[in-house]
């Protein structure tokens, strides 16, 4: 029998695919597939915004490997539309070069904390979404209804729980670096 919990895993392996998939579609289209990336960019989100809830709602509680390795997944995608961009000539390969030398360099001295992995994911969506309005602006138009939507729809968890947790690690981050310094 089908639990709520494997379909949420079912959503977390569509991002999973997404990943191979933008980089093949930066192959094979290169920047002519900006249109196809953002699509697979808002079903990633879609994917990402309802695997949780479905998993929470679950009647049978366990873990499984997807469904702990989330974030990972999330950034896999993120490091997936940045090798798009790469490939398709949206990006150059030094700021590539440097953006993750830089993001190794972070996570080799503060480890991998969640909210690390959400500020590694921003920069690369940020940039995503200021090239698909500036040059598929109908097909980006189309994610920031998505993000308006979505926060809308989730608005009464995003004040109370994504922003103060998101801050809360950051917080632990500087704190550890900090007392990293001292020593």
């Amino acid at each position: 029998m089908l639990v709520a919990k494997q379909v949420a895993d079912f959503f977390t392996l569509i991002r999973v695919l997404l990943s191979p998939t933008l980089i093949l579609l930066g192959i094979l289209q290169g920047s002519e597939g900006l249109p196809i990336a953002i699509g697979a960019m808002i079903a990633s989100w879609t994917s990402d915004a309802l695997d949780g809830p479905i998993a929470r709602r679950s009647r049978v509680k366990y873990h499984t490997w997807l469904g702990d390795h989330d974030l990972q997944v999330d950034m896999a995608v993120s490091i997936g539309l940045m090798v798009y961009m790469l490939l398709a000539g949206l990006i150059d390969l030094q700021v590539v070069g440097v953006y993750i030398l830089l993001w190794v360099l972070i996570f080799w001295r503060w480890g991998h904390m969640r909210s690390l992995g959400m500020l590694f994911q921003a920069p690369i969506y940020g940039y995503f979404i200021y090239i698909s309005m500036r040059l598929a602006p109908a097909a980006g138009s189309w994610m920031i209804g998505w993000i308006v939507a979505i926060t809308i729809i989730t608005w009464p968890r995003f004040p109370r729980e994504v922003v103060p947790g998101f801050l809360d690690g950051m917080r632990a981050v500087f704190q550890a670096y900090h007392k990293g310094s001292e020593e």
